[in-house]
């Protein structure tokens, strides 16, 4: 849990002698550390509505505070994939426009579209949806870590964490956020469906463009099932 934190918040945790076997255990807290990003959002939209601010403005201010606590990495990732999956070339092109530190066309409309979408929905959410698409959201990188799934490169994030997770914690835990949503209503029941399933379509799609998963991709999953669980439920 101290090494999911230290990789998905700004929280000053450090862990020494990170392993395989350490990052599997991560990435199996990561939906535990959504709970708490969705429990901390719900505080700072209570703060803005009683501060009478517009709910599309508050909504872009929680979208920037979210990016603050979680360093940005995520959205990074979304904007490198979407470049990466956007560029011509064989997966050797695209892993190096990935690795570019610039953002393309593709990764900046990308970023208006989602941070939008999800600056829009956000204020008018129930606090519920909103701890669900969080901890959704981390929970995607469990599909994307799910043995069988391998890295596109020899280092980096993806090269250490792909692979580890057993299929059957993977499903355990979207069945468990399937059934946490029951009492939100169907459309959140739909939703949480709907964001593992596109999680699963983006992993599949990348590793046939890539060749296998990236850090990047793992961000982007994260922001399109958090997007996916806004916008439906």
């Amino acid at each position: 849990m101290k090494l999911a934190l230290s990789w998905l918040t700004v929280l000053p945790l450090r862990v020494d002698d990170v392993d395989v076997k350490a990052a599997r255990r991560a990435i199996a807290c990561t939906p535990l550390v959504g709970v708490l990003l969705g429990a901390f959002v719900v505080g700072v939209l209570q703060l803005l509505a009683i501060s009478d601010i517009s709910p599309l403005v508050a909504g872009f201010l929680v979208v920037g505070v979210v990016a603050l606590a979680t360093r940005g990495m995520h959205l990074d990732g979304l904007a490198d994939t979407a470049d990466g999956l956007g560029c011509y070339g064989p997966p050797e092109r695209a892993l190096q426009v990935m690795k570019d530190g610039g953002a393309g066309p593709f990764g900046v409309v990308t970023l208006i579209v989602v941070l939008g979408a999800q600056a829009a929905a956000l204020p008018h959410a129930d606090w519920g949806v909103v701890v669900l698409a969080f901890a959704a959201s981390r929970a995607a990188f469990g599909i994307c870590c799910m043995r069988g799934v391998p890295a596109a490169r020899p280092e980096g994030l993806g090269a250490l964490v792909a692979g580890t997770q057993h299929p059957m914690l993977v499903i355990g835990t979207w069945v468990l956020l399937a059934a946490a949503a029951v009492p939100l209503g169907w459309r959140a029941v739909v939703a949480v469906v709907v964001a593992a399933s596109l999680v699963w379509l983006l992993v599949k799609h990348t590793g046939k463009r890539f060749g296998g998963i990236t850090g990047d991709v793992l961000g982007a999953a994260a922001e399109i099932a958090l997007l996916a669980v806004l916008v439906i439920a």
